[in-house]
This record gives structure tokens, C-alpha cells and sequence, in this order.
């Protein structure tokens, strides 16, 4: 995933920050906004996890910081949900000066209801997502509830929200119970995709169904059971990304061209990392990976470590020659199954000259093998698996040329 930090200026001049996701293969097929949660930044766990569950299924997005939040500037306590709402069409204007007009909306809690009614008023938006969304942007009230009579009646005061300070003002409790959500999701008249979870207990599962009855087709619901409303858990995340993205390509125009989506290349594998994580996009033909490190390498483990992948591949090589073999011979294999490990192993030689650095790699493979085979069958399919393509060509000696391009 290669990310493009940005800033742009709203409607008040006021600059905000953003950052700009994008597919492997930098072009994408449409791009999308994401309005983060009440108080949150477009650097929360969750926010970096449904954007990449969109950027490796080809759509760019665009996170960036509501007014006076994160990296913004501005202050948060001059903000009400219409400057919100404003934030969204700045950024929209933005993309589709710089890059194109944004094709989704998408939002998170009161980005949520946010994110509708901005995605009602923009033309070019052809799909809108709700992510754990009020159907009452007012709903939100409930988090100040100790503060709500001081606000009131001095105006403003400060409240505690997720551990953090922020100022409430009066005029933000004002505007949130001016805007009617009924009204916005009847007249949205686009395809919503509305997300909850059941254990929700910060905004219930209720306003989904709400949101759900409002508005007009088409429509979709999807339940994130097991999730907390701030989608902590990363599989949450993930799997939200994911269910988006797939959903999302019947609503887009742009007809998916192998041709358009392939890197510029003589090559038929293209790897990238960005300067932002270890999280690493790979596209192998028309399909697409990520690789990353442990969170104690510095990685954020969403994908399989590069030497997970060697492994896989030797695995993954040895049961396809191998079914490839029996059918050949018309032997009734049903299943293979190869678990492998790699280590760096002391080789023998060192260890006697007293070389303490010198390691080899070295691969264990366990082969499983099932149907109905006699122990003759058996043992010639573990003579075949180490005549496989991967394992002879780590067994070989190998060149690897390198050069740098433009």
C-alpha cells in the first residue's frame, strides 16, 4: 500500500491533514472518503485496518482529521456537525480537483451519520457506508451526559470523553438536534450499506434498524457479531474492510480491466512498502497479498512474514505435484497436507572449525498424506515431493540480478 500525506484547506480556510491510502497497482478503480468516529483521528488502529481491506481490493482512500482533531488545525470546541459535514465536501472537493471525484462515503459512528448526510448532497458519491452509526446524530449527547445542564447554561464546558479532554459547546448540542436523519436517509436514494454489532453498547443495535427502515433501496446490512463499538478487536476491523470493498463493486461504474489493474511490468510479481508501516502489498498475476512482520519487529502482523510465504510456497508446490502425480497414475489420493517450518540451523561444517556465525537454512516438511494408498504408493510420493519445481530451485544454486529502475 503506497500512502500520500496531504492538506487541504475547508470551507472556514482552516488546513486539515490527511493521508491518502492507494492499491498496489496505484490505479485505482474509485476512491473513497472515510469521516472518522466522534474524537477520533485518521490514525486509529481500526480506520488503517478497513482502509487496507479496501486498498488491497483496488479502491484508494482518503483518511484525514475533522477540524481540531489530530493533526488538524482549528479548535475542536468551535466545530458543530454541519463544519463536520463541511470537512467531507472540502475533502471531496479536493479529491476530485487533485485526483477524481470520490465514488463512496464512508463513515464511523457519528462519522457515520455524518458521512449520510454529506453523501445526500454529493452527486458524484454512488455508495455510502455506516459504520456502527446513531440514527440521531443527537444520540451522541449521551457521552456528555454528567456535562450536558453546564453546557447549557455557561455555554461550553469540559468533558471527558475516552480518556481525553475536550470542550463541548452549546452550539454543537444545538446543531446536532437540528439535523433529521429520517429525512437525509429517505432522500439519499443511493445504494447504503449500514454495519452494526449486536454487543454494541455505546450506540445500539436499534439505530441500524432505524437507518435500515429510512432509507430507500438499495440497501444492505451486515452484522459485526462480537464486536465492540469501536471495532478494537483487529479481525473487527478487518473483516469490515473486506465485506465493504467486496459489497461496494456492484455500485461502481468503472468496469474492472485486467489490463488497467496490472502494474506497468515485465514482470509477473510486483511488491511494494511504503515508508509508513512494514505492511507490504504484493500482486502475484491478477491476485493480490500482504506481507508484514511481527509487532515485535516492528511490524503489525497483518500478513505473513516473507519467509512465511517461502514456506508456503515449498508447501503449497509439494501437494500440488504430488496430487498431479497420483492422478497421473490414477492412485486414489484424496488430501495432502504439508506443515512447514524454517529456521537458521549452525551448519556442521562451521560448528567444527569453530565458526559460531555461519548458519544454513533449513526446511522441515512433514508430508500427511490420505486415501487408499499401500506403503509402496506411499513412499514413492515422498520421493516425488522432493522432486518438486520450489524445492528443487531452493536446492540449487541461484542467481538473483538486481538493478535500480525509474
Amino acid at each position: 500500500m503506497r500512502s500520500e500525506k496531504v492538506r487541504f484547506q475547508n470551507k472556514e480556510g482552516i488546513e486539515l491533514s490527511a493521508r491518502i491510502d492507494f492499491p498496489v497497482d496505484q490505479k485505482p478503480l474509485a476512491f473513497a472518503i472515510f469521516a472518522h468516529c466522534f474524537t477520533c483521528n485518521k490514525n486509529f488502529h481500526a480506520v488503517k485496518n478497513i482502509s487496507k481491506g479496501l486498498t488491497s481490493n483496488g479502491i484508494a482512500v482518503m483518511l484525514f482529521d475533522f477540524t481540531g482533531l489530530g493533526q488538524s488545525d482549528g479548535e475542536f470546541e468551535s466545530t458543530t456537525f454541519t463544519t463536520n459535514i463541511q470537512d467531507l465536501f472540502a475533502a471531496s472537493d479536493f479529491l476530485t480537483d487533485e485526483y477524481e471525484a470520490p465514488k463512496i462515503m464512508i463513515g464511523h459512528s457519528l462519522g457515520g451519520a455524518a458521512a449520510l448526510f454529506a453523501a445526500q448532497q454529493l452527486e458524484h458519491i454512488k455508495a455510502a457506508v455506516c459504520i456502527a452509526a446513531p440514527f440521531d446524530p443527537y444520540h451522541v449527547t449521551h457521552l456528555l451526559a454528567d456535562e450536558i445542564d453546564k453546557i447549557k447554561k455557561e455555554g461550553k464546558a469540559k468533558v471527558n470523553i475516552g480518556g481525553r479532554p475536550f470542550t463541548i459547546s452549546k452550539s454543537f448540542l444545538d446543531d446536532l438536534d437540528d439535523h433529521k436523519p429520517e429525512k437525509a436517509a429517505k432522500e439519499l436514494r443511493k445504494a447504503l450499506l449500514i454495519m452494526h454489532s449486536p454487543q454494541d453498547n455505546v450506540v445500539s443495535i436499534e439505530n441500524a434498524a432505524k437507518i435500515y427502515q429510512a432509507a430507500m433501496h438499495p440497501k444492505s446490512f451486515i452484522s459485526l457479531d462480537g464486536a465492540d463499538h469501536l471495532l478494537q478487536e483487529e479481525k473487527d476491523s478487518i473483516y469490515a474492510g473486506s465485506m465493504i470493498a467486496h459489497w461496494v463493486r456492484k455500485y461502481l461504474e468503472t468496469e474492472i480491466k485486467e489490463d488497467e489493474k496490472s502494474l506497468t511490468s515485465d514482470y509477473k510479481v510486483a511488491v511494494q512498502t511504503s515508508k509508513e508501516s512494514l505492511s507490504t502489498e504484493i500482486k502475484a498475476g491478477r491476485h493480490h497479498l500482504t506481507a508484514d512482520e511481527p509487532i515485535d519487529l516492528g511490524g503489525e502482523d497483518s500478513g505473513p512474514t516473507p519467509y512465511d510465504l517461502l514456506s508456503a510456497a515449498l508447501g503449497a508446490c509439494t501437494s500440488m505435484t504430488l496430487q498431479m502425480y497420483a492422478k497421473h497414475k490414477k492412485w486414489n489420493l484424496e488430501e495432502v497436507t504439508v506443515h512447514v517450518d524454517h529456521e537458521k540451523k549452525h551448519s556442521k561444517d562451521a560448528l567444527k572449525e569453530g565458526e559460531n556465525s555461519a548458519k544454513l537454512d533449513h526446511f522441515s516438511r512433514k508430508v500427511q498424506l490420505k486415501g487408499d494408498l499401500d506403503q509402496g504408493q506411499r513412499e514413492r510420493l515422498l520421493e516425488i515431493a522432493n522432486r518438486c519445481p520450489v524445492k528443487r530451485t531452493l536446492s540449487s544454486d541461484i542467481q538473483i540480478n538486481s538493478e535500480l529502475i525509474e
